[in-house]
């Protein structure tokens, strides 16, 4: 937890999410004002029970990280953001709408509710310009400087390109060392003339990022502890690129690395609240779901006849390659692989029925899965399960593939909200970035916000095939 809060794209987010709490709030009592104005002058704030401002914020709130606005990364534009905010909150009323018939001591009133929108919708559209404008702006970003020139931090620096991948932090220079060939851009490097504490205090350095090619008798320790004794963090350019990028790329890795860093330490306590959250959750996901499974059951009965298997039953490879049978409704025909040979899902796959290409799209195909979480064969979040011709075919020709199985596969997982339908070795390859971040920085919370980002995967069909 405190690792998690170290970074600083988690306090911005933390911030963020504070500010618009307290703004919903405001906007709620603003709307109970507006709807009894001249009036009771008691009136509005009898309708905004002080229990219920806060839980109409907090539905709004987790609306919106549903769809993904509290993204780090999130790439669209300002048409596109106000267009999931849109969806957020007709979301959130919806929800407020059937929570208000559940539990009838939390109504707050249909007009209320409805100018509490509109102002809530509006207050949050402006503060996010404003909030972003200042996060995007260098004022507000970690100043950071990289000792080293050569591949692996021109390959940094080409992955982070983009303006969002940059939104934490800005890079003011790369310090050529050693015997490296130089291969970042040259407008990013840099010669210092003096000490390097002295050069990095001047430049009002945050961060010293370490990532030579070959750090062999090359690295200025004691100038590096100085600065770290001076309050400069030093990082190296394998965990700065974890921390700002939420994957772990191998190529910027070593072995040493992944056994001497943190993470990849599944606790017993871990264990333990991983599997109520697991249990919980299916249950609660079955009693909400069950009559849209019914529904699918019956459309794949009406499309395929009598006699003809509803639910298909496949072979995948579980924690410590254990394989089990996942449960998934039949979205393909009953010949799909009657050659026994393994073949990917694409884009306009032939093998898909009618029914079976809406149900993967609104991944209604993956709710029998949930018999697997409750049998203990799989979690709510984690990678997910593949079959075992790939897995065989992925740990001799990607490294560390095996490493994706230290934990259960999930319903649901990182690599499904960062990156599309894998069906090719070099997807397998990027999903398996975001699969070893993972498993090496897994943790309740990180599980909570996977789960509520998964809504935006699903409303709007992402990666699915």
């Amino acid at each position: 937890m405190n690792r998690l809060f170290r970074q600083r794209a988690v306090r911005w987010q933390l911030l963020l999410v504070l500010v618009e709490f307290v703004l919903l709030v405001a906007c709620i009592y603003a709307a109970a004002m507006v709807r009894f104005g001249g009036g009771n002058t008691h009136a509005p704030y009898e309708e905004v029970l002080p229990w219920r401002a806060p839980l109409v914020a907090m539905v709004l709130i987790l609306a919106m990280g549903s769809l993904g606005l509290y993204q780090v990364h999130l790439r669209a534009s300002w048409l596109g953001r106000l267009s999931r905010q849109g969806v957020a909150f007709i979301l959130g009323g919806v929800t407020l709408t059937v929570l208000y018939y559940s539990v009838p001591p939390a109504y707050l009133g249909r007009g209320v509710l409805a100018v509490a929108l509109l102002f809530g919708y509006i207050a949050v559209a402006v503060w996010r310009v404003l909030f972003l404008g200042f996060v995007d702006a260098d004022l507000f970003k970690r100043r950071v400087i990289v000792l080293g020139a050569g591949d692996r931090v021109a390959e940094m620096i080409r992955m982070m390109r983009r303006k969002s991948d940059q939104r934490g932090f800005k890079i003011l220079g790369c310090v050529p060392i050693g015997d490296d060939p130089v291969s970042v851009p040259a407008p990013l490097l840099s010669h210092p003339d003096e000490a390097l504490f002295e050069w990095a205090m001047r430049l009002g350095v945050d961060e010293i990022v370490v990532g030579p090619d070959d750090r062999r008798g090359t690295l200025p320790v004691a100038a590096l502890l100085e600065c770290k004794r001076r309050g400069i963090a030093v990082t190296e350019l394998a965990e700065f690129f974890e921390r700002e990028a939420g994957k772990i790329k191998m190529d910027l890795t070593s072995p040493s690395w992944l056994v001497f860093s943190d993470g990849f330490n599944i606790t017993a306590s871990r264990r333990v609240t991983k599997r109520a959250f697991d249990v919980a959750v299916a249950f609660l996901v079955l009693i909400v779901a069950w009559p849209f499974m019914l529904l699918t059951v019956l459309a794949i009965r009406l499309e395929s006849g009598r006699g003809a298997p509803i639910i298909y039953r496949q072979e995948r490879v579980g924690e410590n390659g254990k394989p089990f049978q996942v449960l998934k409704f039949r979205s393909m025909g009953t010949d799909a692989e009657r050659d026994g040979v393994a073949r990917w899902a694409t884009k306009h796959d032939a093998r898909v029925t009618r029914v079976g290409r809406f149900i993967r799209k609104v991944r209604l195909d993956e709710l029998p899965q949930l018999w697997n979480v409750l049998r203990g064969d799989m979690s709510i979040i984690g990678p997910r399960p593949e079959r075992p011709q790939f897995v065989d075919d992925f740990n001799v020709r990607i490294g560390y593939y095996w490493l994706r199985h230290c934990v259960k596969p999930g319903l649901t997982g990182w690599a499904q909200l960062r990156y599309n339908y894998g069906s090719s070795l070099e997807d397998a390859e990027e999903k398996l970035k975001f699969d070893l971040f993972y498993v090496k920085n897994q943790n309740l919370v990180f599980d909570l916000t996977i789960l509520v980002q998964t809504v935006e995967v699903v409303l709007f069909g992402r990666g699915a095939r």
